[in-house]
């Protein structure tokens, strides 16, 4: 035991010095792109949820963890946005056809991505291009179409903020919004009735990398500006956190490193110890003796009994008591009287063959109409009836 507690002791101090250790260092840059409203990691959104009432004054939040579908299903909105801002989205045919309803309503759906998925690619007949480089010092420049948006100077990104463009796109239904120096385009929209869906491939350019600086900021601004004020605006962050209750219990330890590594560890420990512990202080195990089924002897006793006794009338009786319960039970039909009704009904309901059915209820009748019933009559009987139950629908 005194080694043991050693083992412990000592275990605990190297785990409290490794998580002082992570706590104490530097935390480097994170630039995973979360894109959620309360991060403020450079790809995070914190500084555009701050700011919105900037762009949209009075307009009210609304966040929603739902998918399109159950956000939209059978809510008549007026005068509202949706925004979607995420790495990927998912949207299938039933979320599509609740958005176009939803636009055609007069409402607007911005959605900021690198991956529309399939279904919106199909329909809308859009693809982007992903040949995204973060070791470049300087993006392509971009630059809005609108002369009354367009900058003199084109907007110039680092990190490649901008680099993501539609290498294919139907013009004939969608407005081009913005380009890059290339001529490709990079932002546009499609009309639906008297509401309107944007797409934007760089979703980092609402980041707070983009928003702090001011060439960022100015461009953010002015691709949200294509939303008119509305009374309400539906943040989408089922894309980013998924389903409202979807939520590992150890999701802040492995939201964090350094966390995420000490629960490793721990785990590795205790997977020693036990392996250490089993090693040493195994028992042998005790041989228990196999369990007696009981219920066959019973079943034996009984089949002795009866056999002794040779009450065959008594037996068919049973039978014939347990097959008319099951009838009775099973297609809810009576049986007071064996008839002519009482068989086709049967017959129609059992799915049973007529020939056999007939041979059965015939069999029954001879059983009650005997004095005596003999043992080759018995048999018959039993055979007919089990035959029946395997039979039966």
């Amino acid at each position: 035991m005194k080694g043991m507690r050693l083992y412990l002791i000592g275990t605990g101090i190297l785990l409290l010095l490794y998580l002082a250790g992570q706590y104490y260092k530097p935390k480097p840059t994170d630039w995973s792109p979360s894109y959620l409203k309360e991060d403020k990691i450079p790809f995070g959104l914190y500084v555009l949820n701050k700011e919105y009432q900037s762009i949209f004054p009075g307009t009210r939040m609304e966040i929603s963890r739902l998918p399109v579908y159950n956000t939209l299903k059978d809510k008549k909105r007026k005068n509202t946005n949706y925004l979607i801002i995420a790495g990927a989205v998912r949207i299938d045919e039933l979320d599509y056809k609740e958005l176009v309803q939803f636009m055609k309503d007069g409402n607007q759906v911005f959605i900021a991505t690198f991956d529309i998925g399939d279904y919106l690619k199909d329909t809308l007949n859009l693809n982007i291009n992903s040949s995204l480089n973060y070791g470049k010092k300087k993006s392509v420049p971009i630059n809005f179409v609108n002369p009354a948006l367009k900058e003199k100077n084109a907007y110039v990104f680092d990190k490649g903020l901008g680099d993501l463009y539609f290498s294919r796109i139907d013009t004939s239904k969608a407005a081009v919004l913005g380009k890059n120096e290339k001529g490709e385009v990079n932002f546009v929209r499609y009309n639906f009735g008297a509401g309107a869906l944007y797409v934007l491939p760089n979703p980092q350019l609402l980041s707070n990398y983009a928003l702090l600086s001011p060439e960022g900021a100015a461009y953010a601004a002015k691709a949200l500006s294509y939303l008119p004020v509305t009374e309400t605006m539906i943040w989408d962050e089922h894309h980013t956190k998924g389903n409202l209750g979807e939520e590992s219990l150890l999701r802040v330890l492995f939201k964090h490193d350094q966390l995420r590594w000490a629960y490793y560890l721990s785990m590795i420990s205790l997977l020693i110890f036990v392996v250490f512990e089993m090693k040493r202080r195994q028992r042998i195990i005790p041989i228990i003796p196999k369990l007696t089924n009981s219920s066959v002897d019973f079943v034996r006793v009984v089949g002795k009994v009866y056999y002794q006794q040779r009450d065959n009338r008594d037996i068919a009786s049973k039978k014939i008591n347990y097959l008319l319960e099951f009838i009775r039970t099973t297609y809810r039909l009576k049986t007071n009287e064996i008839d002519e009704e009482l068989i086709n009904a049967v017959v129609l309901k059992s799915g049973e063959n007529e020939h056999d059915t007939r041979q059965l209820f015939a069999t029954i009748d001879e059983v009650n109409k005997s004095g005596r019933v003999s043992d080759h009559l018995l048999i018959t009987l039993n055979k007919l009836i089990e035959k029946f139950y395997k039979q039966a629908q």
